[in-house]
């Protein structure tokens, strides 16, 4: 069995009471993965993974004994749109889900981030570049350091922050046309 693989974002991430909300993974980024390659994610590399059906667990830095939620208790509600993989997390009423709630309402949470594999034929290489067109999700996970996908920024939910984030995706859209 391969073993997961592991990419973070620094998104936006908004803290709306006990729920937080924003996207694991931004579809149309170009990362630089540990020095080695380049790698972007397709629209639609998450379907298979969301119709499965499969248990889908929101994590602190990929530990899975440090779990937020999950699909299968409906605490973790998953989806894609033409930005990314969407999330909405309540977060528990444990130490680990309120010290996650007090560090995204001040602003200092790295990002998030996506544990996944590779489904059979889901990656290509397009100049030089590795393009992720189908993966299997395992997870999703609050990132405290520092992501390998650069982009956005994680503030807590305001009509500000959120307006903020769809001119960001706007701007960063534009310059990729360009």
């Amino acid at each position: 069995m391969t073993a997961p693989e592991h990419r973070s974002s620094p998104i936006e991430l908004r803290a709306k009471g006990r729920r937080l909300e924003g996207y694991a993974a931004l579809y149309g980024v170009r990362a630089r993965i540990a020095d080695q390659f380049d790698e972007e994610i397709r629209q639609g590399a998450f379907t298979g993974s969301l119709r499965s059906g499969r248990d889908i667990l929101a994590l602190v830095d990929h530990d899975p004994a440090r779990l937020l939620a999950r699909t299968r208790s409906r605490s973790l509600r998953l989806s894609e749109d033409s930005t990314g993989l969407a999330f909405e997390l309540d977060l528990p009423d444990t130490t680990e889900g309120r010290d996650v709630l007090a560090l995204a309402e001040r602003g200092d949470l790295g990002g998030m981030s996506f544990g996944f594999t590779v489904a059979p034929g889901g990656e290509t290489r397009e100049g030089g570049v590795r393009v992720l067109e189908a993966v299997r999700l395992h997870e999703i996970s609050v990132v405290k350091a520092w992501p390998a996908y650069d982009g956005t920024i994680v503030t807590p939910r305001s009509r500000a922050a959120v307006t903020a984030l769809r001119l960001a995706h706007a701007r960063r859209y534009l310059e990729a046309i360009a």
